[in-house]
């Protein structure tokens, strides 16, 4: 039972955070994470422990504090192919592949649905939870099934599409599931029949700049990439989880309230309600750049809160919840993170 003590969570998580762990673990693969966890040594240390967290790439993830307890990191690697026929491939994908890995393999293949999900930091084991979505695609759109570990059960289950309850940035593992189960391995049904989606605004401009009439999944691919990195900081310049808040959902009531006052909000149609860009609420707020000591909103993108160097998370959080009070203050709306926040049970 190899592990590492009193372990830096600096370089495992996107924000740069510099926490530590008491325990520090890692599996390679679902025999080795059965095998720990039903190990008595290892039931032992974890009971003697608060915390017990499962992380990937940590790229959704806020550290306020130590973690009074243990890490297990999911590196479990490998794609298959499953089946495959003239119209799509389903594959299994471990779930400590890197997720813009994987994109970037099934461009190469010529495997498509995912290509809108370019360069999203993070795991493959995450991507279910969240039901990462960009560029109106999300996740679960592809998504066939889900293999996760029953923590209390010691046994591996699978879940169907419907069983895993999608949401917007949410999911069964996320809600009810959380803490209750592992994700060791996602299958996706990818396209080799493409059907595009290209009703992003950007996407179809940075386009037709290019000069590209019929785009592949590969332009696709490069152009969100463009898209991404001109407007989002990379986590290993600036330390950063993505998107810090929701787009916020809002009634008929309230959406005509706002466009009274101002006229020029976005918006889109969410079955009969309205979702209003979080970004745009923040930057009209004034909080697009600002900076407190080293926690700050990025100067080009407001939705992200970034860690200039040497910020804690209490400071980044003590921020996020300003702009949340200033934003319901100034428009009436109330907005949710989309970053985990841990704080250690030990209280």
């Amino acid at each position: 039972m190899k592990h590492n003590t009193q372990y830096s969570l600096k370089e495992h998580n996107t924000f740069g955070i510099d926490v530590r762990c008491q325990r520090y673990f890692s599996v390679e693969n679902e025999k080795a994470l059965q095998n720990l966890l039903t190990d008595p040594a290892f039931t032992s240390l974890k009971e003697s422990y608060p915390d017990f967290l499962v992380i990937g790439g940590a790229s959704n993830i806020l550290f306020t504090e130590d973690v009074n307890g243990i890490v297990l990191k999911i590196s479990i690697e490998g794609v298959t192919i499953k089946e495959e026929t003239d119209e799509y491939v389903i594959v299994r994908v471990g779930a400590g592949v890197e997720w813009h890995y994987f994109v970037e393999f099934a461009v190469a293949q010529d495997w498509g649905g995912i290509e809108n999900l370019s360069c999203i930091p993070g795991s493959v084991g995450a991507a279910p939870i969240q039901n990462i979505g960009a560029y109106g695609v999300e996740v679960s759109r592809v998504i066939e099934a889900v293999d996760a570990y029953n923590i209390a059960l010691n046994e591996f289950e699978r879940f169907n599409k419907e069983e895993c309850h999608f949401g917007y940035r949410e999911s069964f593992f996320k809600m009810q599931g959380q803490c209750r189960y592992i994700i060791t391995s996602v299958d996706f049904k990818l396209t080799k029949k493409h059907v595009l989606h290209l009703e992003y605004g950007a996407i179809k401009e940075e386009l037709k700049n290019l000069n590209i009439e019929n785009p592949t999944i590969a332009a696709v691919s490069r152009v969100v990439c463009a898209i991404r990195s001109s407007k989002l900081p990379q986590p290993k310049q600036i330390g950063n989880a993505g998107s810090f808040f929701k787009n916020p959902v809002v009634d008929s009531v309230l959406m005509e309230r706002l466009r009274s006052k101002h006229p020029d909000v976005p918006h889109h149609v969410f079955g009969r309600d309205f979702k209003v860009p979080a970004g745009w609420l923040i930057e009209k707020a004034g909080w697009k750049g600002y900076r407190e000591g080293d926690a700050g909103c990025h100067e080009k993108q407001a939705l992200v809160l970034v860690n200039h160097g040497k910020a804690t998370g209490k400071e980044i959080l003590a921020l996020s919840k300003k702009i949340q009070k200033d934003v319901f203050q100034k428009f009436g709306i109330q907005l949710a993170s989309e970053v985990n926040i841990f704080l250690s049970n030990h209280q």
